[in-house]
């Protein structure tokens, strides 16, 4: 089954390597920076700039407006982990073995992760004289052998697994869909908590897994108490990111876990959508739309800092939406997320 979600592959990672030989040979070219803005599971029919009518996406339609659109991209894998791991190292990750998806205890086995022998784009720069920094999802081991760090990345703050709670239990300030086998109680469908900010639903047949245990946020290698709603967080550290390189050339990979599951919208986006019938939906949208005020921070700060013309920014999906989960839309394509 083909999975057709735009995607940028290894043809621009093989440019980067180009252009890491060619700057040796003209001393005087101006070295760009570059910005790849990664969101996860984001179906391909979900942004304005692809159809969407209902919610806005005006500052990720932006970089399509005033750029280029890879309507002919293809992922080399139709879930997280694979995927991932053929865009940092710029090779069909099955060439190298790379054909899992780890969940949960999983990620931290030893040997489940991105081979140390595989070369990844950071690498790659840093030998072009780059700092590269990682915020938000890793998902390539969660291991200590498999640590960004070892990878490349100069900087790191976020989670190695597949999944973060979006804000640390009890889950204040956000509404909250989670899959259940049974309901409290039992039974099937749906079950809402009394002031309905914890939806339960049995529509998957399955729990959702624990996505916190043994997964912390860390900063580099120590984990920390991180309060803020996890795309206000990531947005905050790479707009820092920015400020502190901003005078050497840089790689930030800002990996946002939106619009992954566990689905938890934040309230006063909540409010923007509430004449959205369908909690889930609802929930979705909330989350999509604060990933797009991220992605304007982030483009606000490349202009205050007078670098947008000379950074390359990307935006992409790591794979398409997961359409059993009743929120994501690929159209006009068929299928989702493997």
């Amino acid at each position: 089954m083909r999975r057709r979600l735009a995607k940028l592959t290894c043809l621009f990672a093989l440019g980067l390597t180009a252009f890491g030989k060619a700057q040796a040979e003209v001393r005087d070219f101006v070295k760009p920076n570059i910005v790849i803005l990664l969101a996860d599971d984001l179906g391909y029919g979900e942004l304005g700039c692809q159809g969407n009518t209902e919610i806005p996406t005006p500052n990720i339609d932006s970089i399509a407006a005033n750029g280029v659109r890879f309507t002919n991209g293809y992922v080399t894998a139709p879930f997280c982990s694979a995927s991932r791991a053929g865009l940092i190292t710029g090779r069909y990750q099955t060439r190298f073995g790379y054909e899992f998806n780890p969940i949960g205890h999983r990620n931290e086995l030893p040997g489940v992760g991105l081979p140390q022998n595989e070369e990844t784009l950071a690498e790659r720069l840093r030998q072009a004289g780059y700092v590269s920094g990682l915020i938000g999802k890793w998902h390539l081991g969660g291991h200590a052998e498999f640590h960004p760090f070892r990878h490349g990345f100069d900087e790191f703050f976020g989670f190695t697994h597949e999944g973060h709670y979006f804000v640390p239990p009890p889950w204040d300030g956000v509404t909250t869909w989670l899959r259940r086998s049974v309901l409290p109680g039992g039974g099937e469908g749906r079950f809402s908590s009394a002031d309905g900010k914890i939806i339960y639903s049995t529509h998957m047949n399955g729990t959702e897994p624990a996505y916190d245990a043994s997964n912390p946020i860390v900063r580099g290698g120590q984990p920390v108490v991180e309060e803020a709603y996890l795309t206000d967080a990531f947005t905050r550290e790479a707009v820092d990111f920015i400020g502190r390189n901003k005078d050497k050339p840089f790689f930030l990979l800002l990996a946002y876990n939106a619009v992954h599951s566990p689905m938890q919208g934040a309230d006063a986006y909540m409010k923007k959508f509430a004449h959205i019938q369908d909690i889930h939906r609802r929930i979705f949208a909330a989350m999509l739309s604060n990933m797009d005020n991220g992605v304007g921070a982030v483009l606000a700060k490349l202009r205050r800092e007078q670098l947008e013309e000379n950074t390359l920014i990307f935006f992409l999906s790591d794979n398409g939406g997961p359409t059993r989960e009743l929120t994501s839309s690929n159209k006009p394509l068929r299928d989702g997320k493997g």
